[in-house]
């Protein structure tokens, strides 16, 4: 047993009311046998004392005394221009890029525009490229046309059969165009009794007609063509007078 263990042990036998004989015994020693301690036990104050020194008093870092290291200080002030150079050139960046946006989003839209304004003139190719010879064609309609109604419907007889077979080979040619005609979308306009139209009519002349409300038209000249929607010829008409 330590020389620790034996100086616990006698102060718990001398607080006790009751101890016996051989502890008064022994307790009636003389003190200085158990002044002095004991060799081990000296060897452990250091370590007591060292510990209960290292334990009580804490240890200063830079933060508690309020210094700051150099190294932190100078890393500081060289991150702040580089923050600046940085955020300079995202602004810069930011800018180009919304240049950029604005450009391309320009020529996307020019693009769009040119592709449907060359897709409506391939489409209005298509249907009006024949205009130009329905145009033509429309002098030969009218000469057939001439032609029919010159011919007197009294001589048109059995009688007369080369005069007969001319004019029915005339008729057949004429409805044979306008079926040509309509195939192609080019379709008749003979506004006869109708309101007047300044787009699709050309008044040649006005009178008075009684029973005609003003603005109809009482004569057609000239019959008009449309191709499709699009006027070819108007119509040659005279007006009614109000």
């Amino acid at each position: 047993m330590s020389s620790l263990s034996s100086v616990r042990l006698l102060k718990f036998l001398f607080d006790k009311p009751l101890v016996s004989s051989n502890v008064r015994r022994f307790a009636g020693a003389p003190l200085s046998k158990f002044s002095a301690p004991g060799p081990n036990l000296m060897r452990m104050r250091p370590i007591f004392s060292s510990t209960s020194s290292s334990t009580s008093k804490p240890q200063e870092t830079p933060a508690s005394t309020g210094e700051k290291p150099e190294e932190t200080t100078k890393e500081n002030g060289e991150t702040n221009p580089q923050i600046e150079q940085l955020n300079s050139q995202l602004q810069e960046l930011i800018k180009q890029k919304n240049e950029l946006n604005d450009k391309y989003m320009r020529a996307l839209a020019e693009t769009e525009n040119m592709r449907k304004r060359l897709t409506k003139q391939i489409d209005d190719a298509k249907i009006y490229g024949i205009q130009s010879f329905c145009k033509d064609l429309l002098d030969v309609a009218d000469v057939l046309s001439k032609a029919t109604e010159c011919v007197p419907k009294e001589e048109i007889k059995d009688s007369n059969p080369h005069l007969k077979n001319l004019f029915e080979g005339l008729t057949m040619t004429e409805a044979q165009l306008h079926k040509v005609f309509t195939r192609h979308g080019l379709t008749p306009v003979n506004p006869l009794n109708e309101k007047f139209n300044p787009n699709l009519h050309e008044a040649l002349f006005q009178q008075e007609v009684e029973g005609k409300e003003a603005g109809t038209v009482v004569v057609v000249s000239k019959i008009g063509y449309k191709l499709h929607e699009r006027v070819v010829r108007p119509a040659l008409v005279g007006v009614a007078k109000g």
